[in-house]
Order: C-alpha cells, then structure tokens, then sequence
C-alpha cells in the first residue's frame, strides 16, 4: 500500500466534529439558561412555568443518555465530546440544585455536598490523567440517576404530600454521592501507587 493510500485511510478515519453526538451535548448546554429561565419566570412558583422548567430539564436529561450512546455506537468520539459532555451533565444538574437552592426548596447543604463531590471527582481525575483513566463506575451512574429523578420530581410543581418522598429521595441521592465519591479517592490512590511503583 502506498503512502497516500495510508494517509487517505488516516483521513478517512478523522471523526468530524459537527455529528450527532455533539450536536446533541451543545443542545444540551444551550437548554441549561433555558431550563433557569423558566424556573424563575413569575418568582419560580408559578405551576405553568414550573412545567414548563421541568419539560426543557427532562429533555436535556434525556439528551445526555443518548449523546454517549450515539458516540460510541457510530465511532463518534472526539476530543470536544470527551470535554464537553461532563461540562454540560455538570452545569445541568448544577444549574437545578442552585436554582431550587435560591427558591429555598432545597437545603443548600444538599446542593454543597453534591457540588464538592463533582468537582472533587473532576480534579481526582485530572490529578491521576498522566497515570491512568479513572472509568465511570456503576455506582456513579446510579448516582447520577438518583440525582436527575430527585431534581425533575423536585422541580414539578407536585402537591405538599409529595414533599417527604422527594426529601427521601434527594437524601438518598446524597448517600450514594458521598459513596461513589469516596470510591473514586481510594481508585486514584490506587492508580498513583501503582504508577510509581
């Protein structure tokens, strides 16, 4: 094979940045000011709007399931994508905790808690890139389903009995977080070990 067939082959193989998969994660990074628009509209407690701010938060949500998905099925995978889709999963969640947070019906402990571990996760995984990928565990994609339902169930404009459930729920999306969070630490130091020895 000659030297220009390979480097056409090469080319062939580039992966274009504008596909479905990045379109779906900037689309989802388009909706968060959305989603932050119509959970305040009319002080945050009118129920149409209410609605109105859960619908654009589900359907980013739902966005994130298959932007990965279409990705890895289809050979999607670029550096933006690796980049941005944490960047966008993050500023999602992050923009419904403040946000329910600033309306006073959810504890700001919640969305601290929640808001340390992420990052806390973020630098782990910077502070161990050289030596190895720290994977999505399990655990963490249980945390992020508990953290996404507990939010949408916590953004509906739902009747005052629903509140000890949701309240369950968000306590529970909590646990799992500090959990996952704690497994992450002890995978790093095993990473840096393990690396320099």
């Amino acid at each position: 094979m000659t030297q220009q067939a390979v480097d056409r082959n090469a080319a062939d193989r580039v992966v274009p940045l504008v596909n479905i998969a990045n379109a779906l994660t900037v689309a989802r990074l388009v909706l968060v000011p959305v989603f932050l628009v119509a959970l305040f509209t009319a002080g945050g407690h009118d129920a149409g709007w209410r609605w109105i701010a859960f619908g654009v938060f589900a359907l980013a949500s739902v966005t994130d399931s298959f932007d990965g998905e279409f990705a890895r099925r289809w050979g999607l995978v670029t550096d933006f994508g690796k980049i941005a889709d944490p960047i966008a999963d993050k500023a999602l969640v992050g923009a419904a905790l403040i946000g329910l947070s600033v309306l006073g019906e959810l504890g700001w402990w919640v969305t601290i808690v929640i808001a340390v571990r992420e990052l806390g996760v973020t630098a782990l995984r910077f502070w161990v890139l050289r030596h190895g990928v720290i994977p999505a565990s399990r655990g963490g994609k249980v945390k992020t389903v508990l953290q996404t339902f507990a939010l949408g169930l916590a953004i509906m404009p739902l009747p005052a009995w629903a509140a000890p459930g949701v309240a369950t729920l968000f306590l529970l999306a909590v646990v799992v977080t500090v959990v996952t969070g704690l497994d992450y630490v002890a995978q790093a130091v095993r990473l840096r070990r393990a690396a320099l020895h």
